[in-house]
C-alpha cells in the first residue's frame, strides 16, 4: 500500500463546505474526497504552531509539554525513516519555508525533497515593488515595523501573473510530475504540503470571489494580529475575510488537480490517503486575527481530517472520536500493516474506532502553545480555556454554542474541574479554576495523580 500525505496549512474547519453547508467558500474537490473518506470532527493539534505540529504528524511525538518550536532532535524517528526501511521511495515537495531553515531536518529521510520558495516573508525576493504599493496594503495604525514584514510578502508575488504561477499551484504541479515519474515502483510515498491558506491572503484574481465588488479600500493582506478593531473597520474586516475565502477556493482547485493526478497515475486505488490542516486560523471571531496562545477557540483548533482508504473502504464514516496528532502516524502505520512498529511512537491509533470495535481511543485532549499559558481542554461537549493569572477561565458547550459565545464558567464550574482533573501537573500546573465570580478547588483523579493520560 502506498502513502499520500496531503496537508494543507490554517485551513479552518469550517471553511469546508463537507463540514459545514453554512460555509462561506465552496470546497467541491476537498468535498468529493470527503464523500468517499473516513472523515473526523474531532482530531487536535497537541501543541501548537507550525513546527511543533509537523512534529506530531511526522514523528509523532507529542510537544506541548516538551518543546518549544524547534528542530527534529537525532533522537526523533519519522515516517519518513521507518518506511524507508521498508523500501518505500519517498518524496517532500512544499513551500512551507519553515521546513528548509538551516538545521530543521524536516526533510530527513525523504529520498526526495524539493522547496518552493517565497512564501510568506521568506526572505527570497528583494527587488523594490514596480506594479504592488506598499501603501495599498497597510495603515498607520499598524504596529511599528509590520511593514516590512507586508512589503516582503509583496516582493515575493509581484511576478505573479496568473493563478498557476502562485505557490500552492508549484507545489502541486511538482507534486504531479513527481507522481508521473514515479508511477512504477512497487511502494511510494509522498508527502505534499502547501503553505495556502495561510497568510498573506493573496487569492489570485479568478478565485477572489468572496469580497465585496463594491470594496473601494485598501487589500489587507496580513492583518496584525491584536485587537481587530484597532485596525479595521467592519467592512475591512468582512474584506479581509473574504481574501482568506478566496484563498481556501484557490487551494480546493489545485487539490482536485493533485487527486486527479492521483488517479491518472494509478495511485488513487492503491494508497491510504491522508488530507489534513496543521490547525484553523482566526479571522477576528473573538476579536483577533492571525493564531496566538490566547486564541484557543474552534476557529483555531478545528481542522479537517480526512483519511481515504483503497477501495474507497470504511468512506462516508464521519467520526466524532476525540484524538490528538500524535495519534495520526500511528493510524496509518497500522492501517498500512506495519502494527509492531507502533510503539515507537508516542500516540493511539485510531484503526479500532475506524473499524467500528471501539467508540473512542480518549476521554479528552489538552492543547495549547508550549510558550503559552493559556490552555484548552475538550471533549465532545465542553471546551474548557484556562487563562493566566489573573484573568477567568471560560467554559463553553459545543453542543448549543458551537462559536463559543456564552462563558458558562461560573455555571458549571464542576465540568471545569472535571476535566481539568484528567490531566496532572506536567499539562496544567495549579489547578484551581479561576470563575468569573469566583475561585474553585479542583480535586485530582487517580489517573492524574499517577501520571495517566485521557
Amino acid at each position: 500500500m502506498n502513502l499520500v500525505v496531503i496537508c494543507i496549512d490554517s485551513l479552518r474547519q469550517d471553511h469546508v463546505s463537507f463540514y459545514n453547508p453554512d460555509s462561506p467558500v465552496e470546497t467541491p474537490n476537498i468535498d468529493r474526497f470527503a464523500r468517499r473518506s473516513v472523515s473526523f470532527i474531532n482530531v487536535y493539534p497537541e501543541a501548537l504552531p507550525t513546527i511543533p505540529v509537523r512534529t506530531q504528524l511526522m514523528a509523532g511525538q507529542r510537544t506541548l509539554p516538551y518543546r518549544p518550536w524547534q528542530p527534529l532532535t537525532p533522537e526523533d524517528r519519522t515516517l519518513a525513516e521507518l518506511l524507508g526501511r521498508y523500501g518505500y521511495v519517498s518524496a517532500l515537495i512544499t513551500d512551507v519555508y519553515h521546513y528548509f531553515k538551516p538545521g530543521y531536518n524536516f526533510h530527513r529521510g525523504f529520498r526526495v525533497w524539493r522547496w518552493i520558495r517565497g512564501q510568506e516573508y521568506d526572505p527570497y525576493r528583494s527587488a523594490p515593488l514596480r506594479r504592488l504599493r506598499l501603501e495599498d496594503h497597510i495603515n498607520e495604525r499598524f504596529p511599528p515595523g509590520w511593514e516590512r514584514l507586508v512589503l516582503a510578502c509583496l516582493q515575493n508575488i509581484e511576478p505573479f501573473e496568473k493563478a498557476d504561477d502562485y505557490f500552492c499551484a508549484q507545489v502541486v504541479r511538482e507534486a504531479c510530475q513527481w507522481l508521473e515519474a514515479n508511477r512504477h515502483h512497487d511502494k511510494v510515498f509522498l508527502w505534499v504540503e502547501c503553505f495556502d491558506p495561510h497568510e498573506p491572503w493573496t487569492p489570485p484574481a479568478e478565485f477572489d470571489r468572496y469580497t465585496n465588488p463594491s470594496y473601494q479600500g485598501k487589500r489587507y493582506i496580513l492583518p496584525p494580529g491584536g485587537l481587530a478593531s484597532n485596525y479595521f473597520t467592519p467592512e475591512e474586516i468582512a474584506y479581509i475575510r473574504g481574501l482568506y475565502a478566496g484563498e481556501v477556493a484557490y487551494v480546493d482547485h489545485y487539490i482536485g488537480v493533485l487527486l486527479e493526478a492521483l488517479e491518472t497515475w494509478g495511485f488513487f486505488d492503491n494508497s491510504l490517503i491522508l488530507l489534513i490542516s496543521d490547525h484553523g486560523h482566526p479571522l477576528a471571531d473573538h476579536g483577533k486575527f492571525l493564531k496566538g496562545p490566547d486564541r484557543m477557540y474552534s476557529e483555531l483548533l478545528k481542522v479537517p481530517l480526512l483519511l481515504h482508504f483503497p477501495g474507497d473502504e470504511w468512506g462516508g464514516q464521519t467520526l466524532d472520536a476525540l484524538g490528538l496528532f500524535h495519534d495520526i502516524p500511528v493510524t496509518l502505520l497500522d492501517a498500512m500493516g506495519f502494527a509492531s512498529d507502533l510503539d515507537a511512537f508516542q500516540g493511539r491509533s485510531l484503526m479500532p474506532v475506524i473499524r467500528g470495535e471501539v467508540e473512542s481511543i480518549r476521554q479528552a485532549i489538552i492543547t495549547g502553545y508550549h510558550e503559552g499559558e493559556d490552555r484548552c481542554i475538550r471533549d465532545k461537549r465542553w471546551s474548557y480555556i484556562r487563562r493566566p493569572e489573573g484573568e477567568p477561565d471560560e467554559l463553553y458547550d459545543l453542543l448549543t454554542d458551537p462559536l463559543e459565545r456564552n462563558n458558562l464558567i461560573d455555571v458549571y464550574p464542576q465540568e471545569a474541574q472535571r476535566l481539568v482533573s484528567l490531566f496532572g501537573e506536567m499539562f496544567v500546573p495549579g489547578r484551581v479554576i479561576k470563575g468569573i465570580q469566583g475561585r474553585y478547588e479542583v480535586e485530582h483523579s487517580a489517573a492524574s495523580a499517577s501520571g495517566g493520560e485521557p
